[in-house]
C-alpha cells in the first residue's frame, strides 16, 4: 500500500470561510488519522483575483482553527514548488502529452468560458461547449505551445464514467451529456483548473483527495485526464456542503462567515472544529 498523502489546495482569491474550514478539517483529520502525509498546495493561478493578503490569511486561518501540513509554500518539502504559479514546467508537459495523445484540440470561441476555467466548476455552472472547433484536434500537432488560443479536452460522447465516492459511494457520468468538452489551457497562456490540479497531485503524488460535493462532476472529467495521462487514480472523498439560510452553498461572498471575521469577532476554534465533528458524524 502507499503511504497516505492528502492535500490542502485552497485558492486566494479572497478570505476563506467556514465551509472551506471543514473541508480542510476532513482532509487534515484524515491524513493524520491515516498517519500519513499532508500536502498544502498554494492554487495562485488566477492571477487576477489572487492577491499576497490572501495567500497570508490561508496560512494563518487555517492555523487558528488548529491545522498543519508536512509540506508548502512555507515548510518546504520534496514536491515543490508547491504554489501552483511557479509551476508551469509541469503543466506544459502535461499539455504535450495530451497534445500527442490527440485528447485536445485548439479553440478560438467561448471566451466568456475562458473566465471560469481558472476555477473549480461548481456544481452545474459550466458554460455547455457545442463542439464548434472539434474537426482542429487533425491540426493539434502542428502547435509547439499552447499559447494563442484556447484548448479544449475531447470528451468521447456516451461514454460512461464510474468512481466510488468514499463518502457518497458510487458516482456515474456520461460524458457528452453531463458534461462537455471542457478547457484545459486559457488562451492567455494560462492553464486551466481541471489540467493544473490532475498534473499536481500526480506529481505530488497525493493519494486520496478530499474536496467539496459540488465538485463530482469535476472527478467524472478529471478522471478522462487522468487515464489519458495514464496517471494513478486517487481515491476521493466529497464533503457535504455547508449551506446558508437560503440552502445555497458558502462562496467567499458571504463574508460574515469568513475565517477571518470570526477570528475578529472572538469565536472559539476548538467550539468550530467541535461542531465539524458532530456534523461529520451526522453526515
Amino acid at each position: 500500500m502507499r503511504t497516505y498523502r492528502g492535500r490542502l489546495a485552497p485558492s486566494p482569491t479572497g478570505y476563506l470561510h467556514l465551509g472551506h474550514a471543514r473541508t480542510f478539517w476532513v482532509a487534515h483529520h484524515r491524513a493524520r488519522s491515516a498517519h500519513g502525509k499532508l500536502v498544502f498546495r498554494n492554487e495562485d493561478l488566477d492571477y487576477q483575483r489572487c492577491k499576497p493578503e490572501f495567500v497570508s490569511a490561508m496560512y494563518e486561518d487555517l492555523r487558528w482553527i488548529g491545522l498543519d501540513w508536512d509540506e508548502g509554500p512555507d515548510v518546504g518539502g520534496l514536491f515543490g514548488p508547491y504554489s501552483q504559479s511557479q509551476r508551469r514546467k509541469v503543466y506544459l508537459e502535461c499539455w504535450r502529452r495530451l497534445r500527442d495523445g490527440g485528447f485536445i484540440y485548439p479553440c478560438s470561441c467561448s471566451r466568456k468560458d475562458l473566465d471560469r476555467a481558472l476555477q473549480a466548476p461548481h456544481e452545474d455552472d459550466e458554460i455547455p461547449y457545442p463542439g464548434t472547433c472539434r474537426e482542429k484536434i487533425v491540426a493539434a500537432g502542428d502547435w509547439d505551445a499552447p499559447a494563442g488560443i484556447s484548448w479544449r479536452f475531447k470528451v468521447p460522447d456516451g461514454e460512461r464514467i464510474a468512481f466510488n465516492d468514499l463518502k457518497f459511494g458510487k458516482q456515474h457520468f456520461t460524458a457528452g451529456s453531463d458534461f462537455s468538452d471542457f478547457l484545459v489551457w486559457r488562451r492567455d497562456d494560462i492553464p486551466a483548473y481541471q489540467l493544473a490540479v490532475v498534473a499536481d497531485d500526480e506529481a505530488m503524488q497525493i493519494t486520496e483527495i478530499v474536496r467539496g460535493a459540488d465538485l463530482l462532476k469535476s472527478t467524472a472529467r478529471q478522471l478522462f485526464l487522468i487515464r489519458a495521462l495514464r496517471y494513478s487514480e486517487p481515491a476521493y472523498f466529497h464533503c457535504p456542503l455547508l449551506r446558508d439560510e437560503r440552502n445555497l452553498r458558502l462562496a467567499k461572498r458571504h463574508d460574515a462567515l469568513s475565517l477571518r471575521t470570526l477570528r475578529s469577532q472572538g469565536a472559539n476554534p476548538a467550539e468550530l472544529t467541535r461542531n465539524f465533528v458532530q456534523e461529520v458524524n451526522r453526515n
